[in-house]
């Protein structure tokens, strides 16, 4: 503590910045996972945060008059804090999604298996379009992080399908593969 009280300078800016930027990414991604119900990872990530937070915060109000440059060190590292946290959460991808995908008839049942030869459980229901075309209604719950490789199978298979994904709370019983 008392080696970062006695820097200054472009130094102790960076150091600022830096540990400002971990603490916030940090913090993004403790309240994603308190919000999926992992609280116990939560909780030892809330336990990083604010240590980091205390050591930053000290740092920055010591003769903060004397040395403003500090608050412009500390709101850059909060301001990529987010955008980092942000993208270090969607690569780790908590949580389940659903994706509902309308698709004509003829493609519907082409289109599930191909789902299923790739372990995504899969739902269809008969459906109608405005212009009173048969639609069929697929609705696939899936871990985040596979939403891109479904996502891909559905285009290849049917490039004109109607795709809507969405964030699930929780779930009970199902197919999701582990």
């Amino acid at each position: 503590m008392e080696f970062l009280m006695s820097l200054s300078g472009p130094l102790l800016y960076l150091i600022i910045f830096v540990a400002k930027t971990i603490e916030v990414s940090i913090s993004t991604i403790r309240l994603v996972y308190n919000s999926k119900g992992e609280r116990f990872k939560g909780a030892i990530l809330g336990f990083f945060e604010i240590m980091i937070w205390i050591l930053v915060v000290s740092s920055v109000l010591n003769n903060i008059t004397e040395d403003p440059l500090k608050i412009i060190a500390y709101a850059g590292g909060f301001s990529l804090g987010n955008l980092l946290g942000v993208y270090i959460e969607s690569l780790i991808a908590i949580g389940i999604s659903s994706i509902q995908v309308v698709v004509n008839a003829e493609v519907g049942e082409t289109l599930a298996e191909n789902l299923r030869e790739h372990d995504f459980g899969v739902t269809i229901i008969e459906g109608e379009g405005k212009d009173h075309s048969k639609k069929n209604l697929l609705f696939v719950q899936l871990k985040r992080k596979k939403i891109p490789a479904a996502v891909k199978i559905i285009k290849q298979t049917a490039p004109n399908a109607y795709i809507s994904v969405n964030e699930v709370k929780s779930t009970i019983g199902g197919f999701i593969k582990k």
